[in-house]
């Protein structure tokens, strides 16, 4: 009996862990669209780096990419992406708009159109809004390093780092 109630409270506590998970993580809103354009696989073998000299001196390394994917999403005015990384590098490219993204410290850099920008991924925490009150924001992401098949948006907590 003791070892049933013991099974019990474990599936209760796992269950309501999930749903914490869950309310805390932050989903987009007024995004208009995001259409996957295209998504494929490297016929050879293929390293990614990425050395962006904004004074950090990152480089961002991949080897042996997986898929790659390329997305243009639409935001409405005041839309956000949600707080989320992504499993590789994107590289980002503003067709209109402006955007305004942070980073899980609460940097934040703006781009307008005819701008592009790499976002690391690899677990980079981020979320891009449109603070515009009037025109919508468009942009194209290309994502390396997607599993094949696989998400390559992974959904985020908020860091708390913010306050909008």
């Amino acid at each position: 009996m003791v070892k049933k109630q013991i099974v019990r409270a474990a599936v209760v506590l796992t269950f309501a862990g999930t749903l914490a998970g869950v309310a805390l993580a932050t989903p987009p809103s007024g995004v208009l669209s995001g259409t996957v354009v295209a998504r494929a696989s490297f016929v050879d073998p293929v390293d990614i780096k990425f050395k962006v000299d904004d004074g950090s001196s990152e480089v961002i390394h991949v080897t042996g990419a997986g898929e790659t994917v390329m997305q243009e999403i639409v935001l409405a005015p005041n839309g956000s992406t949600g707080w989320h990384s992504h499993p590789g590098p994107v590289v980002v490219l503003i067709k209109s708009g402006t955007m305004t993204f942070y980073d899980h410290t609460c940097v934040l850099r703006t781009y307008t159109q005819g701008q592009a920008f790499v976002d690391s991924g690899q677990g980079h925490v981020h979320i891009a809004k449109n603070l515009d009150q009037t025109q919508n924001l468009t942009l194209w992401a290309t994502y390396f390093d997607v599993p094949a098949g696989g998400a390559f948006r992974i959904n985020a907590d908020d860091p708390g780092t913010c306050s909008f």
